[in-house]
Formats: C-alpha cells, structure tokens, sequence
C-alpha cells in the first residue's frame, strides 16, 4: 500500500481513568520482541512515532524526544524510568508520562499503551494521534511502511475523525 491511499484502521480499545491516564489497546501481529524494537531503536521510530530520539530507549537514563511537524523539531526532555525487555517500557516525556505493557497473544502481541495526559480534554486527541501512530508501525512491522504521519500532516490522514469518534468512545465510558 502507498502512502496516498493510506487510511486509518478501526478504532482501538481506549478508555480514559479518573487520574487522567489515557489507556489505549491495540493488537499487533508481530510477537513482543519485534514489537519492542519499534518502541527503542531510534531507526524505527523515525519510522512512526510522533518524535524522534537522540538514542535507544531500551535502557533506562535520561533522553531527548524531539516532537516533528513539517521542517519543526521541538526536543523535549525525557527519561526512561522502566525498560524491561520485551514486556514493560516506561518513560517520561515533557510532563506526560508513558507506559508500554506488552503481553504475548498467540504470535502476536497485546499492546496497552498507558498515557497520563494533561487533562480529560486532551484524551480525544492523544488517542487520535496515537491511533495513527501505531497504524503507521503496525504497517512498518509488517514490511509495508507508508513513512511517518506526524505534526499538522495528521490532519490530511482522519486525524480529526479519530479525535471525534474517540471523544465520543470516551464520552460513553
């Protein structure tokens, strides 16, 4: 699939908690170690995330997360607080914190990612972009890359249908 033709999957499985942690499932097809190669090597998540990194989140320490939008890259401070391989990732970033939970399934992996946002209005949102995110890496773990989806571009991909239909996932729950 190229890139021009490229659209979102179905929605994930996403709920918000009262302490504002975004918690959002996803199956991949691909069993825990690859998966978490694409959560640490900066290689592949110049492949598919929402930031760039100056190095390997497989070890704990401090980092830089550089957000890209366009030509933009706006680098914020992170730190890698838990990185058990291939099961639990956690860091901070700015001043949202992140969560990875990988659980084997079958061959493949349940993903949960766990993301304190700023508020409950930040959800619909974080979720959206995640949401296409993790459809750009699934589509990178299965050998059939479409390039990142970052920053304003987002919008030229449903970004904003996601953000409404989790807001209204979330409204429900």
């Amino acid at each position: 699939m190229d890139r021009d033709t490229f659209r979102p999957g179905p929605l994930a499985r996403v709920e918000l908690t009262p302490e504002n942690e975004l918690v959002f499932v996803r199956e991949l097809r691909h069993p825990p170690e690859k998966v978490w190669t694409a959560l640490t090597d900066p290689d592949q998540l110049a492949g598919w995330a929402p930031f760039l990194t100056d190095r390997d989140l497989g070890r704990t320490g401090d980092a830089v997360l550089s957000t890209v939008d366009g030509d933009q890259s706006y680098p914020a401070p992170a730190r890698v607080l838990r990185a058990d391989r291939p099961h639990l990732l956690e860091y901070t970033w700015g001043d949202d914190r992140l969560r990875w939970e990988l659980t084997a399934n079958g061959d493949g992996t349940t993903l949960t990612l766990r993301h304190r946002v700023g508020g409950p209005d930040l959800a619909a949102m974080t979720a959206a972009g995640w949401h296409l995110c993790l459809d750009v890496a699934a589509r990178l773990l299965d050998g059939d890359p479409v390039g990142p989806i970052r920053g304003a571009e987002a919008k030229d991909f449903g970004w904003a249908e996601l953000r409404d239909a989790y807001a209204e996932r979330l409204d429900r729950d």
